[in-house]
């Protein structure tokens, strides 16, 4: 089988949409129902089951993608690597991730450094009062980001984790020797808010306008950093929601994270901009998917 057919298989096994595998590819629709159609015949069996509506793998086109997919990019990986020490040069991939973001994902970025020695992973942290800035105008590649993502210029790819919400109190604030908090629990309470303009879908998550039965949640005072938000927690001025990667990070004497009985689950999702979508973006996509959840 050559190189070029397993390409278009294998993309058409992620794609599963002859109309776009031909499109990500460059190639006409013609050319990919003619590569299948020959790598069916070679094998003697149905790769992909076709309808009007619909296209799936077949069971054997499953084994099959399972077994070519490993060995098909370690020659890409080979190839790379061949080209940029033939060029002295590396390309260079700069992530951007959120606080302690690094320590969770070590998996990841261990498994994509391993897969792509040629290409130089840079990693930035980001705030979250400028979320998508650095996207926008370069400074990253790729980034971290809490769902929702509503922005029609970014791509949203593989989820990172799904965390619950938790809300964080000074230790001796009064909901702190409670059995249990809950949502409702935050109307009796002011919350901070972002000193910068962020999505109001953002903003909804960690500092949502009402509680579950309707009664207004204050938002208070403005921040910029998570430092600031904790020093005011710690005065007793505010409680506020975070991320669970809080607690396990930055246990400041003084503080006290309490769980919610219905917090929400918040997930992280990998995302780019739609028209710098390039190889290595790629790449570091299925590590995240092949590296799966962090065990927390």
């Amino acid at each position: 089988m050559e190189l070029r057919d397993i390409e278009i298989f294998l993309t058409l096994a992620e794609e599963l949409h002859f109309g776009r595998t031909a499109k990500r590819l460059h190639v006409s629709q013609a050319r990919v129902s003619q590569s299948i159609a020959k790598q069916e015949r070679r094998i003697g069996a149905r790769l992909f089951a076709r309808s009007s509506r619909r296209v799936e793998l077949t069971p054997i086109g499953a084994q099959l993608r399972e077994d070519l997919g490993a060995g098909y990019r370690r020659i890409l990986d080979g190839t790379r690597a061949a080209t940029a020490a033939a060029r002295g040069t590396a390309s260079t991939l700069t992530l951007g991730l959120h606080g302690p973001q690094p320590q969770d994902q070590a998996r990841v970025l261990n498994l994509f450094r391993s897969r792509h020695p040629e290409i130089q992973l840079r990693i930035q942290e980001l705030n979250f009062t400028d979320p998508f800035g650095p996207l926008r105008d370069g400074s990253v590649d790729v980034a971290t980001a809490w769902l929702p993502v509503r922005e029609p210029d970014l791509t949203v790819g593989p989820l990172v984790i799904a965390e619950p919400l938790l809300l964080m109190v000074a230790t001796g604030h009064p909901l702190a020797s409670r059995d249990t908090v809950g949502m409702e629990d935050l109307g009796d309470w002011t919350l901070p808010q972002s000193a910068q303009p962020i999505p109001e879908y953002w903003q909804q998550t960690l500092v949502p306008a009402r509680t579950p039965s309707g009664r207004p949640i204050r938002r208070g005072p403005k921040v910029s950093t998570f430092q600031e938000i904790a020093a005011m927690v710690v005065a007793g001025e505010v409680i506020c929601l975070v991320h669970g990667v809080a607690a396990r990070y930055y246990p400041w004497p003084g503080l006290r994270y309490l769980r919610p009985y219905d917090a929400p689950l918040v997930s992280w999702a990998l995302i780019w901009p739609t028209a710098g979508e390039t190889g290595p973006v790629r790449d570091l996509a299925r590590a995240v998917r092949d590296a799966g959840p962090p065990k927390i």
